[in-house]
């Protein structure tokens, strides 16, 4: 637990190299330029880019017609102007329906980049940075709203968002992916399938060609429950650009031809047994597959190594999904 607090506390030390090389790259120069800045701020790291994830927005603030900043906070402003109108929302848009205030909204997406910290399949650093545009959505009240929800993010009929100021990065989290994953167990010792997935990986064939952090990327969440006890989440996210190779074969399939589907599947996406990590996360791979293999490996007709051949069998014996 000492070695997870440190990575915890380390992790934070790297935090204002990071805002800084944040606020001086931009975003037009592209992620290339960005590895190359947190290079040489963090020298003793050497991150890539490894994925990004888009088609995601938060609600931003509020500026008026000429685009002057009313609130930084859309959320914020509405809940002070509520409160002082007793929660009325028809005396709060009889109030401000004549001055013609917009919603704005951030537009993002999330650049994951990681480093080796060193050689287990979890010991890397994550490295979340965010593609931020703030955009101009709406006006406010325009639509006599009846609820929040319909004033704050209405449905259909939007107006066409118009930019306000230049995308910009900015520092989300960093996280030594190892320490996030012990913390995980402390909190519930019984292993979760992304430690079940970390497991098979280092069993695997696939251990040997590649690490882990170069097809895979987690995505991390951290909330306190209503006890106000941790609870942590842990999604795996194939870093394949595009979506995962297609297996298109029919379920009698078996012995050459079968070994010869899981064989191309690897090619394309890279390394050994990524047929048995699709399976457990993407489910672009059917679970019959799994059966299959391990009764022609008893069967005698061995296309897998038999390392390869324990892992898909112990997940016969208890299956998981990611």
């Amino acid at each position: 637990m000492k070695e997870t607090l440190a990575w915890t506390e380390y992790c934070k030390s790297l935090a204002p190299a990071i805002v800084e090389t944040c606020a001086k790259v931009q975003v037009s120069s592209g992620p290339g330029a960005l590895v190359k800045a947190l290079g040489g701020a963090l020298p003793d790291w050497k991150f890539r880019h490894a994925m990004s994830r888009g088609g995601w927005y938060r609600l931003g603030g509020i500026i008026d017609s000429h685009g002057q900043r009313v609130s930084d906070s859309l959320e914020s402003w509405l809940e002070n102007a509520l409160d002082e109108r007793d929660g009325d929302l028809a005396k709060l848009t009889d109030d401000f329906i004549d001055q013609k205030l917009y919603a704005t909204r951030l537009v993002g997406q999330t650049h994951y980049l990681v480093a080796s910290a060193d050689d287990s399949t979890d010991g890397f650093l994550q490295l979340e940075i965010e593609d931020l545009q703030e955009m101009r959505v709406h006006q406010l009240f325009a639509n006599d709203p009846t609820t929040l929800e319909e004033l704050v993010d209405p449905r259909g009929g939007a107006e066409q968002p118009v930019p306000v100021g230049l995308p910009f990065y900015k520092f989300c989290r960093i996280q030594h992916i190892g320490a996030f994953l012990k913390r995980m167990l402390a909190q519930k010792p019984e292993p979760a399938a992304i430690h079940r997935m970390i497991d098979d990986w280092s069993k695997s064939s696939a251990s040997n060609t590649s690490a882990y952090f170069n097809h895979w990327v987690i995505a991390t969440r951290e909330h306190l429950d209503r006890y106000h006890q941790p609870v942590f989440r842990a999604q795996p996210i194939a870093t394949l650009a595009g979506e995962a190779p297609e297996f298109d074969t029919a379920n009698d399939t078996s012995g050459l031809k079968l070994n010869e589907a899981l064989s191309h599947f690897d090619r394309e996406s890279g390394y050994p047994m990524a047929w048995y990590f699709h399976m457990l996360t993407t489910k672009a791979v059917p679970h019959w597959v799994a059966q299959t293999v391990v009764e022609d490996a008893l069967a005698g007709f061995a296309y897998l190594p038999q390392r390869d051949v324990d892992v898909v069998r112990g997940w016969l014996h208890r299956p998981y999904a990611v």
